[in-house]
């Protein structure tokens, strides 16, 4: 069962049916200090394993009942983020292509070259580690904004776009001191110290949301 800590440290879910490659590269991966979970059934894999998780997956392409292929079309239909590392001893140019085209990070051949294996999947994890960074942060300034109220939401719209309080007053038919308020409200609501944190933390947000 996982527990909160696995689940907060980087995991690599290996997938293969064969006993000997799994054991081999669990044991390469772990040298590295990565948490490794093995998997010989693909289809135990999609049924258990921790999507929430932190890390990457490596997958072989070839085995029974459902080839690597679909269990990443799978992934991605699913909306799993984790980076998935493909694995072949019978590679093509056209198995590869398909592998990136539906999202896989990396495409390597059997036997596995040690150190192209551990550079891909460190790689992996620390982009997949960002990737979770930002969506957090991304989450908490979407959690501050929603705390605005609409007037102070249209104030941070026209700082957004390099507006003086004066400018704002006009645009908005308010007094500066009432826009002086607005304005540090919203600096003191979004958690920002100054107007290049604001502009850098909230533009993008501002685009995408308008003022409503």
């Amino acid at each position: 069962m996982n527990t909160a800590s696995d689940a907060l440290s980087p995991t690599v879910h290996l997938i293969d049916d064969d006993e000997a490659v799994r054991d081999s590269l669990a044991l390469l991966i772990g040298t590295v200090g990565l948490r490794v979970v093995a998997w010989a059934d693909p289809r135990a894999f999609l049924a258990g394993f921790e999507r929430d998780g932190i890390g990457a997956i490596v997958l072989d392409v070839r085995m029974p009942g459902i080839s690597g292929l679909g269990v990443l079309d799978t992934l991605v239909a699913q909306g799993v983020d984790q980076p998935v590392i493909m694995l072949t001893g019978h590679g093509t140019v056209d198995m590869c292509r398909r592998a990136f085209k539906a999202g896989a990070a990396e495409f390597l051949e059997k036997p596995v070259d040690d150190e192209a294996l551990i550079e891909a999947l460190q790689q992996a994890v620390r982009q997949h580690v960002q990737l979770r960074q930002r969506a957090q942060t991304d989450r908490a300034a979407r959690e501050r904004w929603q705390q605005l109220s609409p007037r102070e939401r249209e104030v941070l719209a026209l700082i957004v776009e390099g507006l003086s309080n004066k400018a704002i007053a006009r645009a908005l038919d308010l007094s500066p001191r009432t826009v002086e308020t607005h304005r540090a409200h919203v600096f003191e609501k979004l958690g920002v110290d100054s107007l290049a944190q604001l502009v850098r933390g909230y533009a993008a947000l501002v685009n995408e949301t308008g003022t409503a």
